[in-house]
């Protein structure tokens, strides 16, 4: 270790809560009075952008929430490598640009950046970027004594398609297999499409009748029952689907369905389930009682359309609901671009998954998921982090980020 080096390292105690490399005059004092409110140094508001940070870290410990402007910044992915090898681990980083470029905000989000925002940048914009990256650190802060030894509180995960083809089973079938196999969570997950479903055939499993018996004889649903009659892909992961005949409609007792959940909520620490957009209104308490609500969309006018029908009858029947918005297979190529998607449904996206044709295709060949077939992929990278957004206190980096591993561990939800 360099002489340097052993020094930041012994300063490390000293890390000041925040600090900003900005460009000019109009982002600083847009930010000023968020700092301000948040109690920490508006001296640490510095010039010189990103350049100035990458010198000035070299020599002094990194603050623990860090803001850089790669306004002026000519390669901003090489800059922000440059800037990972002089921060501490726990380091997290919102950048500002002028670059209003999905391709970009892509491939910084995948080096681990927190979250990019577009310059001129608002006092609202900042305060909520700011609110949330602090709130990631707090989350992140391990606890002291015996409280880290508690138990997890399990959740109920309901994915909706807001369209045929927009993906909704590889993002469920891809986020339940990272939980249970890079995220060591004990998981069920609950395949509702029950003559069409594909859950247990995307990991080459037998669906069996097991669900179909549930949703028929409420009385069979005990502990035992679950044990024999979900499908285990892994230790971890299990599986309750079916493959109904088309002639033999299934009827779905809908306290039979409530008692099924709620079986599997109390054995499981993260209960998926993939519930068809036709039967949000049939099953209500699935939205109502759930952790949380993924709306699965496509860059396409119709899942805009559907996108908004479907938050304004969640936002009636469940007013309290966690609803996150996933854009999935998203392309240059979409019919409408993510600004015009979030301008017509009136909020932001929480998360937009790449399309990947060439490793889907790999995945569906191997009878994998994506994150298994496609480790690395961009693809696999979000679905990660959506993940891992469901294990309270993840980092949502999992086995092998890129180059801000060091920075990132115990520091992004």
């Amino acid at each position: 270790m360099s002489a340097l080096a052993a020094r930041k390292q012994d300063d490390a105690s000293e890390r000041e809560p925040f600090a900003a490399f900005l460009n000019d005059e109009a982002t600083t004092e847009a930010i000023a009075p968020v700092v301000s409110e948040a109690g920490w140094n508006t001296s640490r508001i510095q010039g010189g952008g990103v350049a100035n940070a990458v010198r000035s870290l070299a020599l002094t410990p990194s603050p623990e929430l860090l803001v850089v402007d790669l306004s002026e910044s000519v390669d901003p992915l090489g800059d922000i490598t440059a800037l990972a090898e002089v921060c501490e681990p726990g380091t997290v980083v919102i950048a500002l640009g002028e670059v209003n470029d999905i391709n970009l905000y892509r491939d910084l989000v995948s080096q681990g950046i927190f979250d990019y925002l577009v310059k001129p940048v608002s006092v609202d914009s900042l305060r909520t970027a700011l609110a949330a990256a602090d709130n990631a650190l707090r989350a992140s802060a391990p606890e002291e004594g015996p409280a880290s030894d508690a138990a997890v509180t399990n959740s109920v995960t309901t994915v909706i398609g807001v369209r045929g083809g927009a993906g909704t089973s590889t993002v469920t079938i891809g986020i339940s297999w990272l939980l249970a196999h890079e995220l060591g969570s004990k998981v069920a997950l609950l395949d509702l499409d029950l003559m069409f479903g594909t859950a247990s055939l995307a990991f080459d499993l037998e669906p069996g009748r097991g669900l179909c018996d549930a949703l028929e004889n409420p009385n069979r649903i005990d502990s035992l029952f679950i044990d024999r009659a979900m499908v285990k892909e892994c230790d971890n992961l299990s599986i309750f689907s079916s493959e109904a005949p088309l002639a033999d409609i299934p009827h779905t007792d809908p306290s039979a369905l409530a008692h099924l959940v709620e079986e599997l909520r109390a054995h499981f620490n993260n209960v998926i389930i993939d519930l068809p957009r036709s039967s949000i209104n049939q099953h209500p308490f699935l939205l109502t009682d759930a952790s949380e609500v993924f709306l699965v969309a496509d860059l396409t006018l119709t899942s805009i359309r559907d996108t908004i029908r479907i938050l304004a009858y969640i936002r009636n029947i469940a007013p309290k609901a966690e609803v996150k918005i996933i854009v999935n297979r998203a392309s240059n190529q979409g019919e409408v671009t993510v600004r015009d998607f979030e301008s017509a449904i009136e909020r932001k996206i929480d998360w937009v998954v790449p399309a990947d044709v060439r490793s889907s295709i790999t995945a569906a060949k191997a009878a994998q998921t994506l994150p298994q077939a496609a480790k690395t992929s961009r693809s696999s990278v979000m679905l990660r982090k959506i993940a891992a957004s469901l294990v309270p206190g993840d980092d949502g980096e999992s086995k092998k980020p890129p180059v801000w591993k060091k920075l990132l561990q115990g520091a992004r939800k």
